[in-house]
């Protein structure tokens, strides 16, 4: 949520409430949303560490432990360690 000044605050929120900066009483308006992830085959968090390019046209990340992307289909080749 961010104020007309420009600060921020993270919190979760309810529809249907209006919600006001404390520091300046300035009303909030949700800028940004938190949504879930698709479900996925991956047992491994979405981090840098444990992602890797497809190889396909879309050159998407998926997790290093998915055999097949989930986006193009195409088997993935073996992780190199």
């Amino acid at each position: 949520m961010r104020s007309r000044s420009g600060h921020e605050i993270i919190a979760e929120v309810e529809p249907g409430f209006d919600y006001v900066d404390h520091e300046t009483g300035e009303p909030l308006e949700v800028v940004g949303k938190l949504l879930p992830l698709a479900p996925s085959p991956s047992n491994l968090p979405w981090t840098v560490e444990n992602l890797r390019l497809c190889g396909c046209s879309k050159e998407q990340l998926v997790q290093k432990d998915v055999n097949d992307c989930p986006y193009c289909g195409q088997r993935l080749p073996a992780v190199e360690s």
